[in-house]
């Protein structure tokens, strides 16, 4: 994919975030090269760690997940960068996306481009395009999280600059959580906010993924996401401490001995911890009086 086409892919709201026509933090020289606060593509080779990166530990398998994702959709959310001098980048954030998209063999990566000390003209630009954007649920998020993460916010701050409730920018910073593939179809308009939202308490991501390929391809309204989950979890919950297993070899002539004791149809049922009931079946009054009989025998 071209360097342009991966631009227009980040979406029109993410491209101009901060490519505001009244701010000269936002603009390109007469040259074409991109300036502080642009969003470039950079090449992954001119990109520094972090020096003060605080995590060195990172999960193998989880990269080479997300290099496989990388792979297919591109990276979704821009890292971010510090430019240090002529065509000389340092990571600000985005740590697994620059580790993951080398795994991956990209050569050139999205990048929000910053300079030290420029955390309030930075702050200012951001708030001031969340206000004025059409921007989607997903590139929001990215805002708000960029401002958390840049600006040194808590979601407290965050929630009185913007005049917005603290639930509502939470809401929005969990979008983050879903998997890639859900992003970029709340992204593209596949699937709403209220789909996304129903979908994060679910932690598997290829799950995730099962029930978005259902939901595109079945219509599903956020209700029957949400009844969908629900039973999804009431099943897994079932098998996880209340699955029937399988009855002992010395229990299994228990409800024949029982029935014909009884006279009528008795079923054992017991889960994994052992725990069970003894159900006995009976067709009217006459049944329930004459088991009641031989019980208190």
């Amino acid at each position: 994919m071209s360097s342009k086409g991966k631009k227009k892919a980040l979406g029109r709201g993410l491209d101009a975030i901060l490519q505001s026509p009244e701010t000269d933090i936002t603009s390109a020289d007469i040259s074409g090269n991109f300036v502080t606060g642009a969003i470039a593509e950079i090449e992954v080779k001119k990109i520094e760690a972090n020096p003060f990166q605080p995590r060195s530990d990172f999960d193998e398998m989880l990269l080479r997940e997300m290099a496989d994702s990388i792979r297919v959709q591109g990276v979704i959310q821009p890292i971010s960068v510090r430019k240090l001098g002529y065509d000389k980048y340092q990571l600000i954030a985005g740590e697994r996306r620059l580790r993951a998209s080398r795994m991956a063999g990209i050569k050139a990566i999205p990048a929000f481009i910053r300079v030290a000390n420029d955390e309030q003209m930075l702050e200012l630009a951001l708030i001031e395009n969340i206000h004025r954007k059409d921007l989607n649920a997903i590139e929001m998020a990215i805002s708000y999280q960029r401002l958390l993460d840049e600006c040194k916010l808590t979601q407290e701050l965050l929630s009185e600059k913007l005049g917005k409730n603290r639930s509502t920018i939470a809401n929005f910073l969990r979008l983050l959580k879903l998997s890639p593939d859900v992003q970029v179809a709340l992204r593209d308009g596949f699937i709403t906010m209220g789909h996304a939202r129903a979908l994060i308490p679910v932690t598997d991501e290829k799950l995730q993924e099962d029930i978005l390929r259902q939901i595109i391809r079945q219509g599903l309204n956020v209700r029957q996401v949400e009844s969908l989950i629900r039973n999804i979890s009431d099943k897994a919950a079932r098998n996880e401490t209340g699955g029937h297993s399988k009855i002992p070899e010395k229990y299994k002539e228990v409800p024949a001995l029982l029935s014909r004791r009884f006279g009528a149809k008795v079923s054992l049922k017991r889960n994994n911890k052992g725990k069970g009931s003894i159900v006995i079946g009976f067709n009217d009054d006459g049944e329930l009086d004459k088991i009641i009989s031989l019980i208190g025998d």
